[in-house]
């Protein structure tokens, strides 16, 4: 634990901060299906205003990576609150699909600054063998914030629709503060100027994932994309499909998910950074993908809740300790370019995660197109006999379910509690 106070206790301190942040993130989550409908936002429109937040990130991280190399990762982790801080307030008060997007874009800008900025920062504050353990840390306090947050979230939403956003907004501006007045800068000034020196080329976003595959880490970033394209697809139908399957309700889902993520802070606080030293993160890179694909094969055959239970939990931390061993590796190549190389992680993270978002999209407008077909199927059987209107009623509140549980993905992937969390944790609209 001395890791924790090493430099005034930086590490302890960005971890209260990011803890903050993301607690906010999760203030609107239970609220965010509601707040939608009142505002007569379609699920195509979800679909975009999501989308918007990932592309947004997905072009500036490798800039605010870079920014972080340059001026310090305190000043860039500041700006960024301050900015999630905005777009939470502005998403509070708009009433119009433009200040929507407008918020979701500024929301992006935001996480584009404060990620790849955190974990250059927990990479300048710890060595080799602590790396694995502060990144631990640092996605232990992620993953407790966001589990923390929708109670809180659904408590204040009890004094209006608006005032969980209102919240996240707040606590952004208390977590900036807090890293302005007591978080240490990592980097002193002639390591900054030593950055600069070994700075990578300017380059536009295309040229920089197009010469990326000369980088030591290409094969990495390649496993960032495969694991945020597979990860989001799999989450996105997942509700769909255990609901099909086995006839799962949304409170159902949300266990299955909340075990598998407060599982995934025990382990990030405990045993995490044994792991990888114990192993090496290749090794362990590599049984976390074949876990991962042989759990993922193993939903289509279980027929119990509990197997469920148990598969999804072993696949989601599979994929935890992968993101994070992978981070760590990066870091470790990385030398003196951390911001630029978190900042490609994230990018990579983002790519993989819009497909995603139109997968998510289509779930949506296709559950609408059911209930609306069957509804109308119903008010057509008027002459019916009673065992056939009841079987149609049947279909229309079968079609009602599939609908919320494609809110309950929607709702969870605007905040993306699993693939934007951060670059290697999951899951943020």
């Amino acid at each position: 634990m001395s890791i924790l106070f090493k430099n005034r206790g930086a590490l302890l301190l960005l971890m209260l901060n990011i803890f903050i942040v993301f607690t906010g993130i999760g203030l609107v989550v239970p609220i965010m299906p509601t707040y939608m409908t009142e505002l007569h936002i379609s699920g195509s429109t979800v679909g975009l205003l999501v989308a918007s937040f990932s592309l947004t990130q997905l072009i500036f991280s490798p800039y605010a990576g870079r920014l972080s190399d340059n001026f310090g990762r305190k000043k860039i982790i500041v700006i960024g609150m301050v900015v999630f801080a905005i777009s939470e307030l502005l998403f509070g008060i708009a009433n119009a699909p433009v200040l929507l997007f407008a918020s979701r874009m500024i929301g992006g800008l935001g996480a584009a600054l404060i990620f790849p900025a955190v974990m250059a920062y927990t990479a300048d504050t710890t060595t080799d063998d602590e790396r694995a353990t502060g990144m631990g840390f640092i996605n232990a306090a992620i993953t407790t914030g966001f589990i923390i947050g929708p109670g809180i979230g659904g408590f204040i939403a009890e004094f209006g629709i608006r005032v969980p956003f209102f919240a996240a907004a707040v606590a952004g501006g208390v977590a900036a503060t807090i890293t302005l007045f007591a978080l240490p800068e990592s980097n002193k000034r002639a390591q900054v100027a030593k950055d600069k020196a070994n700075e990578a080329p300017r380059q536009s976003l295309f040229k920089q994932l197009l010469n990326s595959y000369k980088e030591p880490y290409f094969i990495a970033l390649i496993i960032v994309f495969v694991a945020s394209f597979g990860l989001a697809n799999y989450e996105t139908v997942f509700g769909l499909f255990v609901d099909h399957k086995f006839g799962f309700t949304a409170k159902d889902i949300a266990f299955i998910i909340t075990f598998g993520s407060i599982a995934g802070a025990v382990v990030q606080l405990t045993i995490f950074g044994w792991i990888l030293n114990k192993f090496g993160e290749r090794n362990v890179i590599s049984f976390c993908l074949i876990t991962a694909a042989a759990f993922v094969l193993l939903t289509l055959f279980v027929h119990t809740y509990w197997l469920i239970v148990i598969v999804t939990f072993i696949l989601f931390l599979s994929i935890d300790i992968l993101r994070q061993a992978i981070g760590t590796q990066m870091s470790k190549m990385a030398e003196e370019n951390q911001g630029y190389v978190a900042g490609l992680n994230s990018a990579y993270t983002s790519l993989g995660n819009l497909p995603a978002r139109l997968l998510l999209d289509s779930c949506s407008i296709l559950t609408s197109t059911i209930l609306t077909s069957r509804q109308r199927s119903f008010s057509d059987c008027a002459s019916c006999s009673r065992s056939e209107r009841s079987e149609a009623a049947s279909q229309i509140l079968r079609s009602k379910l599939l609908n919320n549980i494609a809110l309950f993905n929607r709702s969870k992937m605007t905040v993306t509690a699993r693939n934007e969390q951060l670059p290697y944790s999951n899951g943020h609209f």
